[in-house]
């Protein structure tokens, strides 16, 4: 059951996805929806990540997240789009600027 509704919120999500998402596991600090963390993505795009974490933000939440790269921080708005309580959540990113989309992009064509 819980792998049915995982794969539905899954292909849902990635039907209104703009951007293709790679498996890039980067750990990451979140702040908002009144807690800070550490998570690991599963998958991430220019648009957007899926990050685990066991935290319980709830769909709509603002967050600001600070993913660590060789070349440098990019810090980015992000809203919680889905969530998978105990499990992770899908986020969108909000005025991703374009050197820190090259950045990402950069990281997701070297691995």
């Amino acid at each position: 059951m819980e792998d049915e509704r995982s794969e539905t919120l899954e292909s849902t999500s990635t039907e209104r996805r703009l951007h293709d998402r790679s498996r890039l596991i980067v750990d990451l600090f979140f702040d908002g929806a009144d807690m800070t963390g550490v998570a690991s993505t599963k998958d991430i795009s220019a648009g957007g990540l899926y990050m685990n974490t066991k935290a319980l933000l709830p769909e709509g939440a603002l967050l600001t997240l600070r993913l660590p790269f060789e070349e440098g921080d990019v810090v980015v708005n992000a809203e919680v789009m889905y969530a998978e309580p105990g499990h992770g959540v899908g986020v969108s990113f909000h005025g991703l600027r374009e050197n820190d989309r090259a950045l990402i992009e950069r990281a997701l064509a070297e691995q």
